[in-house]
């Protein structure tokens, strides 16, 4: 474990902002991109641009800040700290509170959630360096990664048997998958394939001003896409994915009840998957969002069936560690934990009828 320091990123880097991101030791996320940053800037924080450096390596990170009334500051290190090992999690926390401290900023927490894979070992390493566990808030917390670097006839005969057959029996159906403009028209369809997902699911969606604006950012940074196929002249599945560094990511999905088309939704993610790995050489694509893997069987899990979906890809599901709160005002944490964050994230949904996080 080396010992770090954190900053704020110059202006220089802020501009070149993702392609330090993609830099980083684990590759970086697309939830820490500029694309995304600008989108959650309109939705209640305030993007923030560190660098916590050590001899080794520098990495880049960003955070979400929310004003708290009477609290202060709550940092979200969203998908981060991007480090090389878990042992210099504590390090570059220690370095991000040293930060704080010094320049006499107002946080009374940091939320972080770095992508590392769960285990014992790391959980009583978080434990030893001070860090609160806290509920997850991606859904790719627990989620399917496929190893995109065979060539395409070996990454198929890799698939899960359910995935390889359902690609394989709709490309001999004639299904057909067309890359979309990112239009308003295509994006409103997008947004209405999705609201079928919702009434038959736990998931609440967003606005569609946040799609649109997500959608649009990633799309314009050139990161982003959007496939549908089609059934009897309409859209009946939709697929927006995102190329960040050398990870693809199956971001957002909405299909329409009843189709006749099968192995549509399938052929749409292997159509991407391939698009991907030809123009942007992608290394592996997230599915992002499974039920943890002990629960994967649980048929009254919430995302039962979208596991069932993602797993058809690939066999196994990733736990990372989620979550985990480093407290620096113990009294105004308490005060945040019982009542503050509870009351901010209903206000908030009252207000807005979007997620508070």
């Amino acid at each position: 474990m080396g010992t770090f320091t954190a900053r704020f990123a110059t202006e220089e880097e802020r501009k070149n902002w993702d392609s330090l991101v993609t830099a980083n030791p684990n590759g970086g996320n697309l939830l820490q991109s500029a694309a995304f940053a600008e989108v959650k800037s309109h939705h209640g924080w305030k993007p923030l641009f560190l660098a916590f450096e050590s001899a080794e390596y520098t990495t880049y990170n960003l955070v979400l800040e929310k004003k708290v009334p009477l609290l202060g500051s709550l940092w979200y290190l969203i998908k981060g700290p991007d480090v090389a090992a878990p042992e210099d999690v504590p390090a570059v926390l220690e370095a991000c509170s040293a930060f704080i401290r010094e320049s006499g900023l107002s946080v009374f927490a940091v939320k972080v959630e770095p992508d590392i894979v769960d285990s014992e070992d790391v959980r009583t390493l978080f434990r030893r360096a001070g860090l609160v566990k806290a509920f997850n808030l991606q859904p790719n917390d627990h989620t399917a990664i496929l190893d995109t670097t065979p060539e395409p006839n070996q990454l198929l005969r890799n698939l899960h048997s359910r995935g390889r057959n359902a690609v394989r029996r709709a490309e001999r159906e004639g299904v057909t998958v067309e890359r979309m403009e990112p239009t308003d028209e295509n994006f409103r369809t997008m947004y209405g394939l999705m609201a079928h997902i919702e009434d038959r699911s736990a998931a609440r969606l967003r606005s569609f001003e946040y799609y649109q604006r997500f959608w649009s950012n990633f799309v314009a940074a050139g990161q982003g896409r959007l496939y549908f196929v089609y059934e009897d002249g309409e859209p009946s599945v939709g697929a927006f994915v995102i190329n960040y560094g050398r990870k693809g990511t199956y971001k957002d999905g909405g299909s329409r009840p009843g189709r006749s088309q099968y192995g549509d939704s399938h052929l749409v993610q292997w159509r991407a998957i391939n698009d991907l790995k030809s123009e942007h050489n992608i290394v592996e694509y997230d599915f992002c969002g499974t039920p943890p893997s002990d629960q994967l069987k649980d048929k009254n899990h919430q995302h039962h069936g979208l596991g069932l979906f993602k797993t058809s890809f690939t066999k196994t599901v990733t736990d990372f560690v989620g979550c985990y709160d480093l407290v620096l005002s113990p009294m105004k944490y308490r005060a945040w934990q019982k009542l503050g964050e509870r009351v901010m994230r209903q206000v908030y949904w009252r207000r807005t009828h979007q997620p508070f996080y």
